[in-house]
């Protein structure tokens, strides 16, 4: 029986500590795993914001009606034609300069087309276009002088929007133009002008009406535009028998 003394409680768990260290046993494991977190700590939700309501849109400037205080607008040819050129509310602009119509009172026709021709600088149908109409006028027995001619609008445009036009009163300008030339015959040639002129008559073929305008009443043809009647010789032929039709009853 030796004579060393019984190891102490705690020199028996250091003993146990290096013997499980030197083995490279650092820590102590379980199978079942432990709770780390208290059971009654409160999870919290996420809170859904509410969808931010949209920023209103922004409202167009309303623009001012075409022609402006009519109390302003010209009351004779000449100044017309000068109020015509300078007038801002008349149109938004353009690569093409404005046109003056070439009318004078009382003419024996005027001819009313939708835009001057690209081609126009100073003179409204200096083209192509006014070469037809110039044949078609002269054929009908009007001396040049006599036939008056006008745009429904003061430069050439690509894509004019009538509707809006028509909205802002451009087609009281139009008959303002009309009523100071007084022509004792109309033919207009184009889709977009009689709605400007609070006309439904339909745009089709030539067609023969009249055009009330301030206690009078103007005859009037429509037909099909310049450029539809210089590409067609059927509407071309389609224009002359109704015009010839419209005078011969007059005639009668």
């Amino acid at each position: 029986m030796s004579g060393r003394p019984a190891p102490t409680l705690a020199e028996s768990i250091a003993a146990a500590h290096d013997w499980w260290r030197e083995a490279g046993v650092d820590f102590t494991y379980h199978d079942q795993p432990a709770v780390w977190l208290a059971d009654d700590v409160p999870v919290v939700e996420p809170v859904a914001k509410e969808p931010a309501a949209p920023a209103p849109a922004p409202r167009a400037p309303e623009r001012p009606p075409v022609g402006g205080d009519r109390a302003g607008w010209p009351q004779d040819l000449a100044g017309f034609a000068r109020w015509w050129l300078d007038e801002p509310s008349l149109d938004d602009g353009g690569l093409h300069p404005r046109v003056a119509p070439r009318c004078v009172a009382g003419a024996e026709l005027l001819m009313l087309v939708t835009m001057p021709e690209a081609e126009d600088s100073e003179t409204l149908l200096s083209g192509p276009h006014g070469r037809l109409l110039a044949s078609f006028a002269l054929a009908a027995g009007f001396a040049p002088d006599t036939v008056s001619r006008a745009a429904a609008l003061p430069r050439h445009t690509a894509a004019p929007d009538w509707d809006g036009l028509a909205a802002r009163g451009h087609g009281e300008v139009l008959l303002q133009l009309l009523a100071l030339a007084a022509p004792k015959r109309l033919i207009v040639l184009g889709r977009g002008i009689l709605p400007l002129l609070r006309h439904d008559l339909p745009q089709g073929a030539p067609a023969v009406s009249e055009l009330a305008i301030q206690g009078r009443s103007m005859p009037l043809l429509s037909t099909y535009a310049p450029e539809n009647l210089l590409q067609s010789a059927r509407e071309r032929a389609g224009l002359w028998q109704r015009w010839l039709e419209w005078t011969d009853r007059d005639a009668q």
